[in-house]
């Protein structure tokens, strides 16, 4: 078991309940344990969180909210054009998905475990996730950029396989035959699921 440094309160907590949670699951994580982890008392644990559950919802809600502002920021920069919307999202989301595995894995995998009022929360917050999506392909297809005719389920197979990444994605170890040893660089994959992106929409050039 990895100790976090003492000191950081709250930071250290956060780091100790991501690692415990990717370790040993939802179940599996006692609170002690995080807080031993945390280099922190209960009671200093307890300052910051009353309950396991308060932890695991904290830590969705900041994952949820950090990859919608990454959405909301890329979509400010990417101008007008559907195409150029949809690469800024792409990227977006790609980025978060590698630079935030962990934080992505626990999302995907412990939300059934967040407790009723929790998840109704924390829902609201990945459905207007959802709606940036929907809006800039439904977009697209009304302007005559995409060209898809089940724009939805256009958008669900783009997202959900952005979000996929995290799953598999190891830069040390990851290639595919006849590329550079070492892992697939982040900008290529951006580059790659841009293009998967934009044929899944039926992107007319």
């Amino acid at each position: 078991m990895t100790t976090v440094p003492r000191g950081g309160g709250r930071d250290a907590i956060t780091r100790a309940a991501r690692e415990s949670f990717a370790e040993r699951g939802y179940h599996g994580s006692s609170i002690r344990d995080i807080a031993a982890r945390a280099g922190l008392s209960l009671s200093a644990l307890y300052h910051w969180h009353p309950s396991k559950q308060d932890l695991l919802t904290a830590l969705i809600e900041e994952s949820t909210a950090e990859y919608f502002r990454r959405c909301d920021e890329a979509l400010q920069d990417a101008g007008d054009d559907p195409a150029a919307r949809l690469d800024a999202l792409v990227r977006a989301t790609v980025e978060y998905r590698v630079s935030r595995r962990v934080e992505s894995t626990i999302a995907a995998s412990e939300w059934r475990n967040l407790e009723p009022g929790n998840r109704e929360r924390l829902d609201g917050m990945r459905a207007a996730a959802s709606r940036l999506w929907a809006d800039l392909v439904d977009d697209g297809v009304a302007r005559g950029v995409f060209g898809c005719e089940h724009p939805a389920d256009a958008r669900r197979a783009v997202v959900a396989a952005c979000n996929a990444i995290a799953q598999w994605y190891q830069p040390e170890q990851w290639y595919e035959p006849g590329e550079r040893e070492g892992g697939l660089a982040v900008e290529d994959l951006v580059a790659r699921y841009t293009v998967i992106a934009r044929r899944i929409v039926d992107h007319r050039r």
